[in-house]
C-alpha cells in the first residue's frame, strides 16, 4: 500500500472547560504532525465529520457509563466520521485499500488512524450520510418500541440530526400519524413538508394543550430526544401501552444553566403505572440493526422515499463555529463538517 505521508495536518482541540454552554473560542485549529498506522491499522485523510450535541457532555465531563470518554483541556475533539484511506502500516497486506472510504469516530482532524477493521462505507449513495443518526432513530421504532402500523408516534426535537429522520422513518414503518416538538416556526414548516411529520407542537408553555390537539386520541410510542418538559408531556399524552424511547438529553445539553452531565425530570409515576407505560434509554445499536437499517436506508436514499437532512460546513477552521451553531439552535438535521 502507498505510503504514510508526511508532514503536518490541522486537528480541533480543546483549550479550556467552560462555565456552560462552549463557544468557538474554547476550542482552537492546531497543527499536530500526521500520524503513523502501526501493525493492525490504516491512516485515512477525513472527507465529512459529524458535530454532535453530546460533545457538551464529554466536555463538561462526561456520564460515569457513557460510551465517549470525557474531554480535557488539549485534547483532540472526536466523533464519526468518514475517512478515504491513504497507508497502512509496513506489512499490512489485508483491509481496506488505498481510496476506500471507512467509517470511524476519529473526526475533528485531517488524518487519522483507524484499525483494518473500520466499516466500509460505501453502500450509501451519499458517504455522508453514513453521519446520519438515523440507525438510532430506526432501532427506537423497531428493535425497541415495536411500532405498529397505524399507530401515532411524537418525536420530541423533531428538526434535529435524530428527529429529522424518526418522522421519516415512522412514516415508512406505517405510522398513522406522526407529531413533532420544535422551538421554531421556520423548522415546523420544514418537518411537516418534508420530514414526514403530520404536525408539529412548540416547546413553550402551550406544550401539553397543543400535544392533545395534535394528537387527540393519545400518542403509543415516543421518540425522545429532549427530556426534561416534553417527556412530561409525552407521559401525560401516552396512551395505555404506550412506549416511550430515551435517545437524548437535550434539554440539559442545550441549556447553558445545566451542568450538561445530568438530566433530571420528575414523572408521574401513577401515569405511568395506571397506563402501563415502557419506559426505556437506548444507548447503543445492535450490529444486526445497524446492518439492517444501512441496507434499507441506502434503498429509501436511492427510491427518493426518505432525505437526508443535514447542513454542511464547508472546512475545518469552521467546525468550532459549527458546535457553537448547533448548541444554539441553528441548524436543522445532522451537522456535518467537510473537508
Amino acid at each position: 500500500m502507498s505510503e504514510t505521508p508526511a508532514g503536518v495536518a490541522r486537528e480541533v482541540r480543546l483549550v479550556a472547560t467552560p462555565e456552560g454552554l462552549p463557544e468557538a473560542g474554547h476550542l482552537a485549529v492546531v497543527e499536530a504532525p500526521i500520524p503513523v498506522p502501526k501493525p493492525g491499522e490504516v491512516l485515512v485523510r477525513n472527507r465529512w465529520f459529524q458535530v454532535f450535541p453530546s460533545l457538551r457532555t464529554v466536555i463538561a465531563g462526561g456520564v460515569p457509563g457513557a460510551p465517549f470518554p470525557p474531554l480535557h483541556p488539549g485534547d483532540t475533539l472526536f466523533g464519526p466520521a468518514v475517512g478515504e484511506v491513504v497507508a497502512a502500516a509496513e506489512g499490512e497486506d489485508g483491509g481496506p485499500r488505498p481510496g476506500d472510504l471507512v467509517f470511524h469516530y476519529q473526526g475533528w482532524r485531517e488524518y487519522a488512524v483507524v484499525p483494518v477493521s473500520a466499516p466500509p462505507a460505501n453502500a450509501l449513495p451519499d458517504p455522508a450520510a453514513y453521519l446520519a443518526p438515523g440507525a438510532t432513530a430506526y432501532a427506537a421504532l423497531t428493535a425497541v418500541a415495536g411500532l405498529r402500523p397505524g399507530e401515532t408516534v411524537f418525536v420530541t426535537g423533531g428538526s434535529g440530526a435524530v428527529g429529522s429522520l424518526a418522522g421519516q422513518i415512522a412514516r415508512r414503518l406505517g405510522a398513522g400519524r406522526v407529531v413533532g416538538s420544535t422551538g421554531s416556526a421556520a423548522k415546523a414548516g420544514r418537518m411537516v413538508a418534508e420530514f414526514g411529520y403530520d404536525a408539529t407542537v412548540p416547546r413553550d408553555a402551550t406544550l401539553r394543550e397543543r400535544l392533545a390537539e395534535a394528537a387527540p386520541d393519545g400518542v403509543d410510542v415516543v421518540v425522545d430526544n429532549v427530556g426534561g418538559e416534553q417527556l412530561q408531556a409525552a407521559v401525560a399524552a401516552a396512551r395505555p401501552g404506550a412506549r416511550i424511547v430515551l435517545i437524548g438529553t437535550l434539554a440539559a445539553q442545550l441549556s447553558a444553566a445545566s451542568s450538561g452531565t445530568t438530566a433530571p425530570v420528575e414523572l408521574d409515576t401513577f401515569q405511568l403505572i395506571v397506563k402501563d407505560i415502557t419506559v426505556r434509554g437506548l444507548l447503543s445499536v445492535d450490529e444486526r440493526t445497524g446492518a439492517e437499517w444501512v441496507e434499507r436506508f441506502g434503498g429509501w436514499l436511492r427510491s427518493g422515499e426518505i432525505t437526508f437532512p443535514h447542513t454542511r460546513i464547508a472546512g475545518i477552521d469552521r467546525a468550532p463555529e459549527a458546535l457553537q451553531g448547533l448548541l444554539s439552535g441553528r441548524y436543522v438535521g445532522t451537522v456535518v463538517v467537510e473537508l
